[in-house]
């Protein structure tokens, strides 16, 4: 039976309130199996509408398991979606260099690249917004200009297009492996050669599929290239260059062969080591994005951009010195 919309406003928010009257064909079904049905709704959401008193039945609350009988009011109520828009926001932005075609920046930790569940605010992309009257139309409304990123928790130099020729310029240069990107990292344990090459395949795991890992049937290309320039006999301080560009990459392959990130609360849980009885903690991924070269879009002149590790990442290793 169709339902009556209507607009509901009560907690301050617009929303959609739907009413289904229940007719003596549905007698007797689950109230979960019946709403999903005739809204098209999953049961699990349904089930978590019913746990957060957005659905009731004859305005009262009612189990997922409850059998409905003809008459009965259903009545739910569903936000309505948000509009996917980038609100310009006057955030702190670290620009290394601008120009009508792109703009390269230097991202702190703690930043998210662009808005997303939980991060609908404060942004680099909502940052940027506010700097340029002008941003590329390709990865829009929420990902203008995205051509590559760097994790929240991960420091350093950033590329974004300001207009679509420079994003499918710079997307062909990451696709064809001509960009030049160096990363420093603090990594778990005394790592036993002074350079290397990790080539082991990521995808996304197959029991966590918020995570990446080497152990999937289904995964790419990637190579991870890397020399020590550090050891602390518990760390070490490595320099890291991508063959590739796979999610996560430099934080897997390292977590994959016994030497985690620092501070990778995701992938290796060392967040702190102890050094002559003192513990060192480490407040994120000690991953810092130190080098970025590309070629200009516009002009076609090769253009590199560095950031110096930041101050956390120093302390960080000062204590390790001790």
């Amino acid at each position: 039976m169709a339902g009556n919309f209507h607009a509901n406003y009560n907690r301050g928010i617009s929303s959609v309130k739907e009413i289904i009257r229940v007719t003596a064909s549905d007698r007797s079904k689950r109230l979960d199996i019946f709403a999903a049905e005739k809204t098209g709704i999953t049961r699990s959401q349904i089930r978590l509408l019913i746990n957060n008193g957005h659905l009731l039945v004859n305005s009262r609350t009612a189990d997922p398991a409850y059998k409905v009988q003809p008459l009965d009011a259903v009545e739910i109520v569903r936000p309505e979606p948000e509009a996917d828009i980038l609100i310009p926001e006057p955030c702190p932005l670290d620009i290394l260099y601008s120009d009508e075609h792109l703009a390269v920046v230097n991202k702190q930790a703690g930043m998210v690249v662009y808005p997303s569940a939980g991060h609908k605010q404060g942004t680099l992309l909502n940052a940027l917004a506010s700097r340029f009257t002008k941003m590329a139309s390709i990865g829009g409304p929420l990902r203008p200009g995205v051509v590559h990123r760097l994790d929240k928790d991960t420091s350093g130099v950033m590329v974004v297009a300001l207009d679509d020729a420079a994003y499918y310029n710079l997307a062909d240069q990451f696709k064809n492996r001509t960009i030049n990107r160096l990363y420093r990292a603090l990594i778990y344990g005394n790592i036993k050669d002074n350079a290397g090459e990790i080539v082991l395949n990521i995808g996304r795991s197959s029991s966590d599929r918020k995570k990446m890992s080497t152990r999937t049937r289904r995964g790419k290309e990637a190579v991870t290239r890397w020399k020590a320039t550090r050891r602390f006999g518990i760390a070490t301080l490595i320099e890291a260059k991508l063959g590739t560009g796979r999610t996560h990459q430099i934080r897997v392959h390292f977590a994959a062969i016994g030497h985690p990130v620092l501070g990778d609360t995701t992938y290796g849980k060392k967040t702190s080591v102890e050094v002559k009885q003192n513990l060192v903690h480490f407040p994120r991924q000690m991953l810092h994005a130190e080098l970025l070269g590309f070629t200009h879009p516009g002009t076609g002149q090769y253009m590199e951009f560095s950031s110096p590790l930041p101050s956390d990442m120093e302390e960080c290793i000062a204590k390790l010195s001790v």
